[in-house]
């Protein structure tokens, strides 16, 4: 294993804390490297998180040319504000440095497309933090999909409800619209979205909308969201997504601050779970003749502890963006992934808008 030396750019977003934790986790990672145009703010950082960092050399910088001169490393996570992700990532390219993005990318669509067509031209690997994807549950369920247990698909049903925005700082850049893009759908919905087309590997391409400001608060972005939508395959899909729960307390690193649920349902059978916060339960049923001696199932999944980005599973996924890098396999949720979402997203605001429904574009490689 020849170790890496890796960069965090921005130590002020949500996930900052815990991106950096998942660079002191990772055995292939030997030396990190900081960046923000706030020197207060990376101060403050290198005060708290950079005193536990396992031993590993930590170099802080508010020069964001100064970091991407220092030689010999490899990538960065970049976890920026939404709005500043179009200035400072296409510089990473510029420098033939690797990028695992915090999602959505860009504000919108156009903004996701100009950041993959760059880190194309650049020729270095654009990941985005889709990590729900390494989660164990969600590739047992992709499998079973996969492997035709359930059969045609029909449907999926998708509920996903966070605390409400009063717990969450509504005055958070995430709540102003110029700076985020969107809100609900763009900062979690987006997931759920990622989710269906890796679970049903099936594409949405009409969508119905409706989204909401309902909260309250003073934000200019949707806190509640419907969306209906039919897959290539022509199965149907619902989301319900927002800001919602009152009694489950506050913060962005809250597990009972969360209710999800998560369905496929097909001719042959259906799979789903129902969590609060990542799922660690799988019930699955089919008719299918390999399932003849056990038709219903449910496994249960001991998710290991650990303070990176969701978890032991986060770390895997940032390990297979690594991989990625050095040739061995394909990034876990591409720049092109992204824009999809982004795509979707733009198309339930669209839709919500018009009060009509959108037809979304199949990916460039599915077209």
């Amino acid at each position: 294993m020849t170790p890496l030396t890796a960069a965090l750019l921005g130590v002020q977003h949500p996930h900052s804390d815990t991106h950096f934790q998942t660079l002191v986790q990772l055995p292939q990672v030997a030396r990190i490297l900081l960046w923000d145009a706030d020197a207060d703010a990376l101060a403050r950082f290198q005060a708290t998180q950079g005193a536990d960092a396992s031993g590993k050399p930590v170099e802080a910088y508010s020069d964001l040319d100064a970091l991407l001169a220092q030689p010999d490393w490899t990538f960065a996570i970049g976890a920026v504000r939404t709005d500043q992700a179009v200035e400072i990532y296409p510089r990473v390219f510029a420098a033939r440095r690797h990028l695992l993005a915090e999602k959505p990318l860009g504000r919108d669509a156009q903004e996701a497309a100009q950041l993959v067509e760059q880190a194309r031209a650049a020729q270095v690997q654009l990941g985005v933090c889709y990590g729900n994807r390494t989660n164990p549950v969600v590739q047992a369920a992709r499998q079973i999909v996969a492997d035709g247990l359930i059969g045609p698909l029909i449907s999926v049903e998708v509920r996903a409800i966070t605390t409400q925005v009063q717990f969450r700082n509504p005055a958070h850049w995430l709540f102003d619209r110029q700076k985020a893009g969107g809100g609900m759908l763009s900062w979690l919905g987006c997931h759920q979205i990622d989710l269906i087309r890796f679970i049903t590997g099936d594409e949405i391409v009409e969508m119905s909308a409706q989204v909401a400001t309902r909260s309250g608060e003073a934000i200019d972005v949707e806190d509640v969201a419907t969306l209906a939508f039919r897959l290539d395959s022509g199965a149907l899909g619902s989301l319900h997504t927002g800001y919602i729960l009152a009694l489950s307390g506050g913060g962005y690193h809250n597990k009972r601050g969360y209710d999800n649920y998560f369905a496929v349902n097909g001719r042959l059978g259906r799979l789903y779970w129902s969590s609060p916060g990542a799922p660690t339960e799988l019930y699955a049923e089919s008719t299918h003749p390999a399932w003849r001696g056990a038709p219903q199932r449910h496994s249960r999944f001991e998710l290991a502890s650990s303070p990176a980005y969701l978890g032991v599973y986060g770390e895997q996924f940032v390990q297979a963006f690594i991989q990625a890098t050095e040739g061995q396999g394909v990034v876990p949720a591409s720049g092109e992934d992204a824009l999809q979402v982004a795509r979707l997203v733009d198309a339930a605001y669209a839709s919500s808008q018009s009060g009509q429904r959108v037809n979304v574009a199949l990916p460039s490689h599915k077209g």
